[in-house]
């Protein structure tokens, strides 16, 4: 299995963000590149553009000068699709149109020889119904990067159903050879980042849409706690909701209206009032200089706390109670069913029941959740839950723990599985199904995810150091709670659960 070789001439076809972007990755890598674009004068911008975004970096000293005029004497501009007849690869990057794209692949076989190479970087559509039709479909695959091309890693490399192993592992091998990181896809809908990302922004607009929290506070949870990046109110701002909402509806009705995937209103609302985030200066968040800051919900706690109690099994406690001890606070152990106790609360971790219904189920009245953290020991923020049964003085006391372990403490609504579990939870769920569906190896996926969209960990590997036995006791609750199918847990969860196996067994899986 061998990358194309440096005088294997590349073409793009589409010169905009994307297609000027691939371009610039082929041409660093030591191709000839051939962009093309049927708008007349795209190409020149495209190329212009990929130019001056290099100057830049060579006046910041992160880019030398001679590379920078290699790749300007690389990146040729094509008059017409005939040009292209020399290119061993064809990468198209035009618009998200099924019609088009087919086009474009019909015509593109009259032109280039017949063991040339035709990639689609289609982010949405079925690249087997893109090699539908075409004499050779088993040279067509998809050859998917992320934006912006040049500095984002990750590329997916996806079979259509007639697609050759050969080409396949050419493209593999030919994006390793130009510095990016590929993992393998079948063309099954949003392939791997945008169908496994689905739940991370469902999540906080379902916690939105049911009060949990307002935007800043779920978002620096996600953030503080959960150790993302942004938030996925800020991360859909800046995608933009027309964007994101069209991605979301794609993968939706692609499914045949799975409700794993079922869009937001909320969204809905915001792209028919034409707030699509930054770009229009007003979505979730309002981005007129003059706006005021978003503040985040915060609770002061009560009198530091000195030392508790912990009944039963430490499990879930051990980064509590070593975080605990090393800020001087006395442990006294003690036999139970899994609580620590303080004086004016009951605290436990969530596992998907709501505090409510955990007292009503024999729990203490006075029951007190807190949230998942990536770290605990690290994170600056922690959320926290009282049962509606709780006196709110409970609170006051639960977050005089917090505080004393140095949490910022943000109180949400008793609300299943909380922000940062719950969304961690729905992550791993959607990345087992994928695997369960042949989407990908378990490997690829986590791979996909921490490249892709920058997670902070691999939802697979995430659950496992959670317990993928909790996971599922969570993803159990939580569809108890809802009586929604959008929560039913995955096969291969219970699978690997019901093994004793874990969800991330390595890449020679």
């Amino acid at each position: 299995m061998n990358a194309l070789s440096k005088s294997s001439v590349v073409a793009v076809i589409g010169a905009g963000a994307m297609g000027a972007g691939i371009a610039q990755v082929a041409a660093q890598a030591g191709h000839t590149v051939i962009l093309f674009d049927a708008k007349e004068g795209a190409a020149d911008k495209g190329r212009s553009g990929v130019l001056a975004g290099l100057d830049k970096l060579v006046e910041k000293g992160k880019f030398e000068q001679s590379l920078r005029n290699e790749v300007a004497e690389r990146i040729i501009v094509a008059a017409s699709l005939g040009d292209l007849r020399d290119a061993r690869l064809v990468v198209e990057a035009i618009v998200e149109k099924l019609d088009v794209k087919r086009s474009v692949f019909a015509s593109l076989e009259e032109v280039v020889a017949d063991d040339s190479i035709l990639a689609t970087n289609t982010s949405s559509l079925s690249v087997t119904a893109i090699a539908a039709g075409l004499n050779h479909p088993e040279r067509v695959a998809g050859l998917h990067f992320f934006n912006p091309a040049p500095v984002m890693k990750l590329v997916e490399i996806v079979s259509g159903l007639a697609s050759s192993k050969q080409v396949l592992d050419t493209l593999f091998e030919t994006a390793r050879a130009w510095k990016k990181e590929p993992v393998r896809a079948t063309s099954t809908p949003g392939f791997i980042v945008n169908r496994v990302a689905r739940p991370y922004y469902a999540e906080g607009l379902r916690l939105l849409e049911e009060r949990a929290s307002d935007v800043a506070s779920i978002d620096t949870i996600l953030r503080e706690a959960g150790g993302f990046r942004m938030g996925p109110f800020e991360l859909m701002d800046l995608i933009g909701h027309d964007v994101n909402f069209a991605v979301t509806r794609s993968v939706f009705d692609a499914y045949f209206g799975d409700p794993r995937f079922r869009p937001s209103l909320a969204q809905q609302e915001l792209v028919a009032a034409n707030w699509l985030g930054r770009k229009t200066g007003r979505g979730f968040y309002d981005y007129n200089p003059d706006a005021p800051k978003p503040q985040v919900l915060s609770i002061k706690g009560g009198a530091a706390v000195k030392s508790l109690i912990v009944e039963g099994e430490v499990g879930h406690f051990e980064p509590l109670i070593r975080t605990a001890v090393s800020n001087g606070i006395h442990i006294d152990r003690r036999g139970g069913e899994g609580y620590i106790r303080i004086e004016g609360s009951t605290i436990a971790f969530s596992d998907g029941r709501t505090a409510t219904e955990r007292v009503a189920q024999g729990g203490p009245s006075d029951l007190v959740l807190y949230d998942l953290t990536l770290d605990f020991e690290k994170a600056s923020r922690i959320a926290i839950a009282k049962a509606d049964q709780a006196h709110s003085d409970c609170l006051h006391s639960a977050a005089g723990l917090f505080g004393s372990l140095g949490k910022t403490v943000t109180v949400v609504d008793d609300t299943p599985g909380l922000v940062v579990l719950r969304t961690v939870a729905m992550l791993a769920n959607e990345a087992s199904e994928a695997v369960f569906n042949g989407v990908a190896t378990p490997f690829d996926v986590d791979r996909a995810m921490t490249l892709g969209v920058n997670y902070p960990r691999g939802p697979l590997a995430w659950a496992d150091s959670i317990g993928a036995e909790h996971v599922l006791a969570t993803l159990e609750a939580i569809h108890a709670s809802y009586g929604d199918d959008r929560y039913r847990p995955s096969r291969y969860l219970r699978r690997v659960v019901g093994a004793g196996r874990r969800l991330l067994p390595g890449p020679d899986l």
